[in-house]
Order: structure tokens, then C-alpha cells, then sequence
């Protein structure tokens, strides 16, 4: 396991385009009423990996700098939003955009926030954003109970993901919020969000994790047996459903 955060997606990139869960459109509805986004504004997504947050404000906004400091996960963004003139692909990351000063009018993170050193990203942030700017931290908090489907997946995580339980108590930890934020109004909202999946969709879901246990591991192959039987028990039709609440932390800095 790559310990190094902006390594650690380097052989994930095909699941992680083929089966990462997009973000409602509802959130661009939200910032559009609450924080003044417009046709106009300029948006940094930081981490923007395979730019699924960067495509759903590129149909809204003026300008977007998908930032992003893994070379696989950036070109994959980068061919994959070509025909959007509005893109513009960036090798830096949160505590170093290599932005100029007082450019963007909203810096946003989706998926990515708890791998950034909260502190060193907030003095980036606040030095990119022009006055009056927001900072956006969205997360697909997946459900981890209220059906069998959830609750087993989850024990399957506990028990064979390499470092699941450190990667998902910190995704959305208080302290580092606070950290970003420092003293500002910190507001909150939840979107409802889900994926019906095949099998295929299913295991790619998991392999796009930095924490699934990869081909030669030691757990991958019982990993794998142990998906298949839950599925095999909880699939309709051949799918099973996925559910999320997505998680948007936002503000000024």
C-alpha cells in the first residue's frame, strides 16, 4: 500500500472513472443560491482526480482548474474533459496549486479534503481566492447501514480493507474542518445520492478505493469470493443499490 496520498490512486484510475458515484446536480443549485456561482465564476476543484466534481461545474461556470498532483489520475481528467474549453488541467496540489494570487472565486474539494494538510491548505486557499470567495469541501459518505447490502459490505471493509478504518475516521473529521475554516461560519448540507450496479459496477466500486486490497494481496482473493456471495444474495434483478449521503461542508475563509 502507497502511503504517499498523492501515489496511492495511481493503478485505480480505470475503476475509479468507470465506477465512482458522480455528485448531485442539486449542490451547483445550492452554491448558485446561497454563494453568488454564476456563468462567471472561476472554480480551483483541488484534487480533482478524474474530474467527476470538475465536469458538473464546467456545464456552470467560466473557468475551471482541475488540480491535481497524481500524473495517472490527472491526464485521465485532463483527456477525459478535452472538449471542455473551459478546462484547464493543473499539475499542483492543495498546500501548492501553483494558482495566482486572488484568481478563483471558489476553491472546491470532492473526495479529497482528508488527504490534504489542513493548515498548509488554508493558507493556499485564502491566498487564490479573491475576496469574498468560497471553499466548498464535498464528500459521498456512503451508508453503512439501513439494509443488509450496506451493513455487510461494511463488515467486508473492516475485516479485508488494508486501512479502512484509519482512511474512513478521518474523511470528514471535525478538527481539520474547524482547521480550514478557522473561525468562518461553516455551513452544512446533505443530498440524498445512490448507484444501481451490476456485479461488475459493484466490485469496481470497491477496487477504486485506495484502501481494496489489490490483485496478490493476501486479502484480495477472499475479498473477492465474500463480494460475490453478497451479491449473489442481495442482487434484484442482477443490481444491487448503493446509497450515499453527500456531504457538503462550505464557507469563506
Amino acid at each position: 500500500m502507497n502511503a504517499d496520498p498523492t501515489r496511492r490512486f495511481s493503478n485505480r484510475v480505470e475503476d475509479y472513472i468507470k465506477y465512482r458515484p458522480d455528485y448531485p446536480l442539486a449542490l451547483v443549485g445550492l452554491l448558485e443560491e446561497e454563494c453568488g456561482l454564476t456563468r462567471e465564476s472561476v472554480v480551483a476543484d483541488v484534487g480533482s482526480g478524474t474530474g467527476i466534481l470538475s465536469e458538473l461545474f464546467l456545464r456552470k461556470c467560466g473557468r475551471v482548474y482541475g488540480v491535481e498532483p497524481n500524473r495517472e489520475m490527472r491526464e485521465a481528467g485532463a483527456s477525459l474533459l478535452s472538449s471542455y474549453e473551459n478546462f484547464t488541467s493543473v499539475d499542483g496540489r492543495a498546500e501548492a496549486t501553483t494558482l495566482d494570487d486572488s484568481s478563483v472565486d471558489f476553491v472546491t474539494a470532492g473526495q479529497a479534503f482528508h488527504w490534504f494538510d489542513p493548515a498548509s491548505a488554508r493558507r493556499e486557499f485564502r491566498r487564490i481566492l479573491r475576496p469574498g470567495g468560497w471553499a466548498v469541501l464535498v464528500w459521498n459518505d456512503r451508508r453503512t447501514e439501513g439494509t443488509p447490502l450496506l451493513e455487510e459490505y461494511e463488515r467486508l471493509l473492516e475485516e479485508y480493507g488494508t486501512d479502512y478504518k484509519e482512511i474512513s475516521s478521518k474523511w470528514a473529521a471535525a478538527e481539520n474542518i474547524s482547521m480550514l475554516f478557522d473561525a468562518s461560519e461553516v455551513r452544512t448540507k446533505e443530498f440524498d445520492n445512490e448507484q444501481v450496479v451490476d456485479f461488475d459496477g459493484f466490485k469496481g466500486r470497491l477496487m477504486s478505493a485506495s484502501y481494496a486490497p489489490v490483485v496478490g494481496h493476501p486479502n484480495h482473493e477472499p475479498l473477492m469470493r465474500e463480494l460475490a456471495a453478497l451479491f449473489e444474495r442481495q442482487q434484484r434483478d442482477g443490481r444491487v443499490r448503493i446509497v450515499y449521503d453527500t456531504k457538503v461542508f462550505y464557507g469563506q475563509l
